[in-house]
């Protein structure tokens, strides 16, 4: 077991709480984190897929737009947060890992806390119908 951070300890003690789906990343983009509210809109339990780096999180759920041309990795919330160190927001497809087509939104924030230290990104998405 690695030692994490305090912020992010404290940011997936606060999304265990939460109602709305979160999915936490560090600064190379590795899952560290899903709440159960994700594990309903992605199709598994967190302990069924543990930590995934980004290559397999970005594309592992076919995330597609609204036409379903695929979307590519870079061009998704938590890419950008990560990379760009910006929020962003889209709304897109994504296949489930139960197979289920979604349409989801979501908010993704990068993590930058106290001392100028970066420590990955945060989604919070939600089941968008149309």
């Amino acid at each position: 077991m690695f030692q994490q951070e305090i912020e992010i300890i404290l940011a997936r003690q606060f999304a265990e709480y939460m109602n709305l789906a979160f999915f936490i990343v560090d600064p190379a983009g590795n899952l560290l984190y899903y709440n159960d509210a994700a594990e309903s809109i992605l199709g598994a339990h967190y302990e069924e897929t543990g930590p995934m780096p980004a290559e397999e999180w970005s594309t592992i759920f076919e995330p597609v737009d609204q036409k379903g041309n695929p979307l590519d990795p870079e061009s998704l919330p938590l890419m950008i947060a990560l990379i760009r160190k910006r929020p962003a927001h889209s709304t897109f497809w994504i296949k489930s890992l139960d197979r289920s087509n979604r349409r989801i939104s979501v908010t993704a924030i990068p993590m930058n806390v106290q001392a100028n230290r970066f420590l990955g990104a945060i989604a919070i998405f939600w089941e968008n119908p149309e």
